[in-house]
């Protein structure tokens, strides 16, 4: 038993870490791609969100076949899909193969990842379910920290095409570990009576067309001018989606999504995931740039920067459980959250002198505070009925890499903004970068610790009257049927 239970985690691990490195590894070699493959500006960012905005579109359907197919027929699936789509890119000679590829890549990772949180959720003993959730994430946070310094050296020596080369053998391992140690029959208990669709596919597909047009819109129109007709469709399409998704969803087509939103823990770890997403995913995206073109370190020492957050994460991660227990998983999460702003302050503040040492004890903070917000996935995911499992992991996951998006539009935005302002006003370009990079900053930290109410009210221990109340209100949703 302890062998396949660390198989299982194994397997997972394997497949999570693939998924969140390709997130973080492109970013610095986008110069040597537009080098060799003569992209153009708005090129590079289709390349860098093609695999996010994948990712995210296909979750909430992916959800719902590991729901349907079992999560083992998920997980094998999503790492064939990716390994595959990483050979193309690799062998990638124009722009639109790379980026079409690399949206392949992001549709194999939405796969994965509903099903790697429902394993986590439902496949392995309570006992080790903490620690699961633990490795995974110091996984997550290992490929954001060190998925630089792996790009700034391949880049470097091999060449960008090796940064897609090296997912196949971590994908082919990922696959036969899972494929030995998963479970064959996993799909989970059966629908309750008069069960319902948990979100039809026309649903699925409008709310992704409408993404790809806010997002098409939001990166086109900054280089050519939002009054361009192109861009004005699209950010046509994209309010015409959302106001046909508001008005015309019927109640039984929403019965699933009724039934985990009236979950307190899971709502309100939607809410506290979106806020971080926002803050974080941001900052991590413009301290790459900041480090190598207000700094000028050389992209490999530009990685190794962010190895304090990763280091805290480690050694934060074993005491979660313990302090859950003593002062309850509201508190730890909302405490979290707090340190990641108070980090991302510190990170401002220590950009001021100019020296990377001064960064240094923000970005450990950042990382104990991430450590510490874990039980509100804990939490969100438990909460889940089991035949919704797969749905509410790609919900979760769905909002986690939106976030990831618009966060670096959000911070973007500011950072821009505050940088050209300066430069209007006499600023030298080293400086108005660093000035609007703090403001970025402190931006990021505001959204980051308006999660921490919200982790309090979700995880905050129920009262019978409001179990009574989640239980009619679940209920309601579900036409009436337990």
């Amino acid at each position: 038993m302890r062998l396949r239970t660390l198989s299982v985690i194994t397997a997972v691990i394997l497949a999570t870490f693939l998924t969140a490195l390709d997130n973080t590894v492109v970013n610095v070699a986008l110069p040597e791609m537009r080098r060799e493959l003569g992209m153009s500006d708005t090129g590079l960012k289709w390349v860098a969100t093609a695999y996010p905005l994948s990712l995210a579109g296909f979750l909430l359907f992916a959800g719902q076949l590991t729901d349907a197919r079992g999560r083992r027929w998920s997980l094998l699936t999503g790492l064939a899909v990716f390994t595959g789509s990483s050979v193309c890119c690799a062998l990638s000679g124009t722009e639109g193969m790379l980026v079409g590829f690399r949206a392949a890549q992001g549709a194999g990772a939405a796969f994965i990842l509903p099903a790697s949180l429902a394993v986590m959720s439902h496949d392995l003993p309570r006992s080790v379910r903490t620690a699961g959730f633990g490795a995974t994430t110091a996984a997550l946070a290992s490929a954001l920290a060190f998925g630089p310094v792996i790009s700034g050296v391949v880049t470097q020596h091999l060449g960008w095409e090796w940064l897609f080369a090296l997912n196949v053998p971590l994908g082919i391992a990922g696959f036969l570990v899972g494929a030995l140690a998963l479970p064959g029959a996993d799909r989970g208990a059966p629908h309750p009576p008069g069960g319902f669709a948990a979100v039809s596919h026309r649903v699925i597909a409008l709310t992704c067309l409408s993404l790809a047009a806010l997002v098409y819109c939001l990166i086109q129109g900054p280089a050519y001018g939002f009054g361009e007709p192109t861009v004005v469709v699209s950010g046509v399409a994209a309010v015409a989606g959302v106001v046909t998704l508001c008005c015309r969803q019927e109640p039984r087509r929403s019965a699933a999504l009724g039934q985990l939103l009236h979950r307190r823990p899971f709502l309100g770890g939607l809410v506290a995931q979106l806020l971080w997403g926002l803050g974080v995913t941001g900052v991590y995206f413009y301290t790459s740039q900041f480090l190598q073109s207000g700094l000028r370190l050389s992209p490999t020492q530009a990685g190794l920067t962010f190895t304090p957050v990763v280091l805290a994460l480690c050694v934060t991660a074993p005491f979660i459980a313990v302090m859950a227990r003593r002062w309850g998983d509201g508190r730890v999460a909302a405490s979290g959250l707090l340190l990641v702003a108070c980090g991302l302050l510190l990170v401002a503040l220590g950009s001021s002198y100019g020296d990377l040492v001064d960064l240094l004890p923000g970005l450990a903070t950042v990382g104990a505070g991430s450590a510490l917000a874990l039980p509100v996935t804990t939490r969100a995911l438990e909460s889940s009925p089991r035949h919704l499992s797969g749905f509410a992991a790609g919900l979760f996951s769905a909002t986690r890499e939106l976030s990831g998006v618009f966060g670096i539009v959000l911070v973007g935005a500011v950072v821009t903004f505050v940088q050209r302002s300066a430069q209007s006003g006499g600023a030298a370009p080293p400086e108005a970068l660093r000035t609007g990079y703090q403001a970025g900053l402190c931006m990021a930290a505001a959204l980051v610790g308006a999660g921490a109410p919200v982790a309090v009210w979700a995880l905050r221990r129920p009262r019978e009257h409001d179990r009574e109340h989640e239980r009619r209100a679940v209920e309601s949703s579900a036409g009436g049927k337990p």
